[in-house]
């Protein structure tokens, strides 16, 4: 079958292969027909080596598709059925689940060093132990996450990661209190989608921040009632809050300079809220005195920071309502063959997402 190879971290392009065969299938395994994936930023980092990622490896952890083959004691879905592919699926069983953290649980990473794939040249791993950028994908049974028949595959690969996540950190995380002041660092899908949990919270202020005018022009689509270039976030905290700092922020990045600016930006008593994954290596730095003095609450927000498949019920459930849009997220469309292009256009801010359809 086909599938978008990295051979090396650091590497910005990747090969397209048709000798790829996905592999571990058995008890308790499914075997899933990919028919659509987002193209993450994440999937940008693993590639680059921001995230820890074993190569060579097939990249996408957001995608959608139908159920081939069942393993054996697998019961929760046959095949014909339609999945959204989970990437960090819970055990049930661990601490963090039995506490009810379920975004918390490590079992998904427990695969993330065994290889999914193989070709004639050796063994290929998958990104966060799934690999979507590909025509098949063999994972464990709670990976796959059925969804109704009415959802299309683009809009469950959306689901399957950064709609969850930036929703989730407004409505989770922050739990956002209506009439409140918000600004979000770094617009992309994920940050759109938290802006989009603001504005479903009731905020009264939701000013986008991204240095791409496309993205902040989208931005105002989605519920921002303002959007500035990082330049201009001053500014706005000044006129806005009287200087005083945003009740809530949201950095979408994952990187220290953002994260900091964030901190500064937000108000004293107020929610600092860490969606973007960054590097083990970049550190924030805050001193002692203002981390007390100041008593803003740092919250970093994994994968929307709360129950993942009560998360993909809601947003279904808000998608049929019209309470959210996710068909605007995706800006642009590409086959698997076309992926090189699409990774372009992610590190150049232009799209908020991009479907590869397979």
């Amino acid at each position: 079958m086909r599938a978008a190879v990295l051979h090396e971290i650091g590497q910005d392009k990747l090969e397209i292969l048709d000798d790829v065969e996905a592999v571990g299938f058995g008890p308790g395994r499914v075997r899933i027909r990919v028919r659509a994936t987002g193209l993450c930023h994440s999937d940008l980092s693993a590639m680059s080596g921001v995230l820890p990622q074993p190569a060579p490896f097939v990249p996408g952890h957001e995608g959608a598709g139908e159920i081939i083959e069942v393993g054996e004691g697998v019961t929760r879905v046959k095949p014909g059925d339609r999945v959204v592919v989970c990437w960090l699926p819970a055990c049930g069983v661990c601490p963090a689940c039995r506490r009810g953290q379920t975004e918390l649980c490590l079992a998904g990473f427990m695969n993330a060093g065994t290889p999914n794939f193989r070709r004639p040249g050796g063994d290929l791993f998958g990104f966060a132990g799934t690999g979507t950028f590909t025509e098949e994908v063999v994972v464990d049974a709670g990976c796959a996450v059925p969804i109704p028949d009415d959802v299309p595959f683009d809009i469950a690969a959306l689901i399957g990661c950064g709609v969850t996540t930036g929703l989730g950190a407004a409505l989770n995380t922050a739990d956002v209190e209506a009439g409140s002041s918000v600004a979000v660092i770094g617009c992309g899908g994920v940050g759109v989608s938290a802006i989009q949990g603001a504005r479903l919270k009731g905020a009264a202020e939701i000013v986008a921040v991204d240095p791409v005018a496309a993205r902040r022009e989208a931005a105002l689509k989605f519920g921002a009632t303002e959007a500035v270039s990082p330049e201009g976030l001053a500014d706005a905290k000044q006129r806005i809050t009287g200087g005083e700092g945003f009740d809530y922020v949201f950095e979408v990045v994952g990187r220290s300079t953002t994260a900091r600016t964030a901190y500064e930006v937000t108000r004293r008593g107020g929610t600092l809220v860490v969606v973007g994954a960054g590097a083990m290596d970049d550190f924030l730095q805050l001193n002692m005195f203002e981390l007390f003095f100041d008593e803003k609450r740092i919250l970093p927000s994994m994968y929307g920071g709360g129950d993942v498949l009560r998360s993909y019920e809601r947003t279904i459930a808000l998608w049929r309502a019209g309470r959210i849009d996710l068909a605007g997220l995706i800006t642009h469309r590409v086959p698997l063959g076309e992926i090189n292009e699409a990774l372009d256009q992610m590190r150049t801010g232009v799209a908020l997402r991009t479907c590869i359809e397979i």
